[in-house]
């Protein structure tokens, strides 16, 4: 319980509401509304920005001093020091595992990184031109009629054995659908390889060729999951949270955040940035579109530089900085005019007082774009990698949600139709 309190006062009521207000581990305190509806009044939030949809252990987010924490790690030391799948052990479990545990976990995952052979068909039902994220959204709701064994909510090993196929099957998924899209075979995972090797084997392995992926690839491939993994209550992620609150299984929950994600105002970013550089078209035009973007007048806007969230520096985006110049490196990229173009707009970003004092630095969409570009990953897959990312995330929230006491969403609203009428005649 809490002595904190705050009181609202209203005209035409005689004395003031009282409201308990809470204090998290870290960050603001929030003031519980829910005592307004015996008053017969709601509170007036379009988009939730204000508002504190449920109580989380898991990520924790200060925007105004770049701060990204899950379960207490900060991001820098998650991505210098962990790889991706002890940040999804971390995530789903609460604490970093011993190597024991970490040993089981990946074998767990390793070995749940097929699908049924039936998933083949399902895709050929596509159109080749779909694109990837309308078949990612169809192929991982239909994992739900694959596994009857584990939809239990209420059970917690059916959960977690839920969690554990969603997280291995994602790049399994990612992979088909970009295999075809190009009309490709699609290519078996290889349980000797890593999470992230592993996905870029099955997306630019064929059957003839020796399964050899570049590690520093594989490096940045899983530094890219691992920085999207999760980012506290976002759209994608409430989405799942609501659609979770109706006893919906996992697999649906999963589906409705990846479609969440498929919005280009959230998951579609990383892919904006790509355009935008194309747009540009050469380091000549610089100059005249960095004038563009300086002036309110103008639509154009620099993608991939601030965050709605992050109002000082998005801290991902350093440790992304350094990936993308390793991978640049690796590659012999340094002088391809499209990349030329991002880093001559990195450059300006950093240094230009325009973009210093609006603090508009280059955030992790702006420097993981340029990674996926010279992989070869093209642009209507970027998003799908994200869901793949994201994976855990979501899934760890849904079992919060689910292990303890929770309710059905069910958001109000400022009805400003019109009031009741008479039907005429």
């Amino acid at each position: 319980m809490t002595d904190k309190k705050a009181y609202l006062s209203v005209d035409g009521l005689d004395e003031k509401i009282e409201m308990p207000v809470y204090s998290g581990s870290t960050g603001p305190d929030v003031v519980d509304v829910r005592g307004l509806t015996a008053q017969g009044y709601f509170t007036y939030d379009p988009g939730f920005v204000s508002t504190a949809s449920c109580e989380s252990k898991i990520t924790y987010i200060d925007g105004d001093n770049g701060i990204l924490l899950h379960r207490g790690y900060p991001i820098e030391q998650l991505a210098e020091k962990s790889d991706y799948l002890e940040s999804c052990y971390l995530l789903l479990n609460g604490e970093l595992p011993t190597p024991e545990q970490k040993q089981e976990f990946v074998d767990i995952i390793t070995n749940h990184t097929m699908v049924h052979e039936s998933m083949a068909r399902f895709f050929r039902g596509f159109h080749h031109n779909a694109h990837p994220m309308a078949m990612m959204c169809g192929a991982v709701g239909a994992l739900a009629s694959f596994y009857h064994d584990s939809l239990d909510i209420t059970n917690p090993e059916h959960r977690a054995v839920s969690a554990h196929r969603l997280i291995a099957k994602m790049p399994t998924l990612a992979a088909m659908c970009y295999k075809h899209h190009l009309g490709q075979p699609f290519m078996y995972p290889n349980n000797k390889m890593g999470y992230a090797e592993n996905f870029l084997h099955m997306m630019f392995g064929t059957p003839c060729d020796d399964p050899e992926v570049n590690p520093v690839l594989a490096k940045a491939m899983d530094k890219i999951f691992l920085l999207h993994a999760d980012h506290e209550q976002n759209a994608s992620t409430s989405t799942v949270r609501l659609a979770g609150s109706s006893g919906a299984n996992p697999f649906a929950c999963i589906a409705s955040g990846i479609t969440a994600l498929w919005g280009p105002a959230h998951g579609g970013a990383n892919e904006a940035v790509l355009n935008m550089l194309e747009e540009i078209g050469s380091v000549d035009r610089i100059d005249e579109y960095v004038a563009r973007a300086k002036d309110k007048s103008d639509p154009f806007r620099l993608m991939g530089f601030g965050h709605r969230v992050y109002k000082n520096f998005d801290p991902r985006a350093k440790v992304m900085k350094e990936t993308c110049d390793e991978v640049l490196s690796e590659l012999g990229l340094e002088n391809d005019p499209l990349l030329a173009i991002a880093k001559r707009l990195e450059t300006i970003a950093l240094e230009d007082e325009y973009f210093i004092e609006k603090k508009l630095y280059p955030n992790v969409d702006f420097y993981s774009g340029i990674i996926m570009k010279a992989i070869g990953i093209p642009t209507e897959m970027f998003t799908v990698i994200f869901a793949t990312g994201r994976t855990v995330g979501w899934i760890a929230h849904w079992a919060e949600m689910i292990s303890g006491p929770y309710k059905i969403g069910r958001p109000r609203q400022l009805y400003t139709g019109y009031p009741k009428r008479d039907y005429p005649g």
